[in-house]
């Protein structure tokens, strides 16, 4: 089965720095591949690589087979890819409603001046509303964002990236800034997701990281030392070593 997203020779320099030095990775639907390395490691400069935010200087991004290295930040999205930032993204004054009822708007390419129009049209609330139901936020649709708890929040800014409709969701550590409960219910949230969309997955949570991936890449100083099960990597004396005073793998 084909890759819905394939990175192949990835180079990224900044002056004499090379954040991300010949990256392979491949993604397939309804799999999850977790991005993991130290601090630095280049993780966050390689999605904003795919999802266009970043030139590289090397190598291709592919979508569905399609070549979309030199396609804008829109086009990638306009053809399938979804990403989450570390920080939330989402309006603090509006509602859970409002909010994806903005990002399904921009993924339908309605015109932001009509707003007050759009909330009536049945065809963008009922998406919306499917979305917060798929992410069992229903019942939160008409809190103001603000109110939320920072779980909630983060649910929200996911539930934004689905409400695109993509083929791919790029997640950059939807774990950070959550507690012990509000993590177990983000990966029991992903599990859900993945029967939807194939999910790249950053993230320094291990005990995360070992319950939600299929595969996992482990990036050093921006190569990818090690791609393999969860099984094999957990007990790598070479990720071991990477992770030395940073992280711990036991989880």
């Amino acid at each position: 089965m084909s890759a819905l997203l394939e990175v192949r020779g990835l180079v990224k320099n900044y002056g004499g720095l090379r954040v991300t030095d010949q990256v392979n990775l491949s993604l397939h639907a309804g799999q999850i591949h977790a991005l993991i390395g130290p601090n630095g490691a280049g993780k966050t400069s390689l999605v904003n690589q795919i999802v266009g935010e970043v030139t590289c200087d090397a190598g291709q991004v592919l979508l569905k087979g399609m070549d979309i290295t030199h396609w804008s930040v829109a086009k990638r999205a306009r053809a399938g890819l979804g990403r989450s930032y570390q920080i939330n993204a989402i309006i603090p004054e509006f509602t859970a409603l409002e909010n994806v009822l903005l990002a399904v708007q921009t993924a339908q390419g309605h015109n932001f001046h009509f707003w007050k129009a759009a909330t009536a049209q049945r065809d963008l609330l009922e998406r919306s509303d499917a979305v917060l139901d798929l992410l069992g936020l229903l019942g939160l649709r008409h809190q103001r964002a603000s109110h939320l708890s920072y779980g909630q929040q983060r649910q929200i800014e996911l539930a934004m990236a689905v409400a695109s409709q993509p083929d791919v969701l790029l997640l950059d550590e939807p774990m950070a800034g959550l507690g012990p409960a509000e993590t177990q219910h983000m990966i029991e949230v992903l599990q859900g997701l993945r029967k939807n969309f194939a999910i790249l997955l950053i993230e320094h949570d291990m005990h995360a990281v070992f319950s939600l991936a299929d595969q996992v890449s482990v990036l050093v100083y921006g190569q990818v030392v090690l791609c393999d099960t969860p099984q094999v990597v957990r007990n790598s004396d070479i990720v071991r070593e990477a992770y030395l005073g940073d992280e711990e793998l036991s989880a």
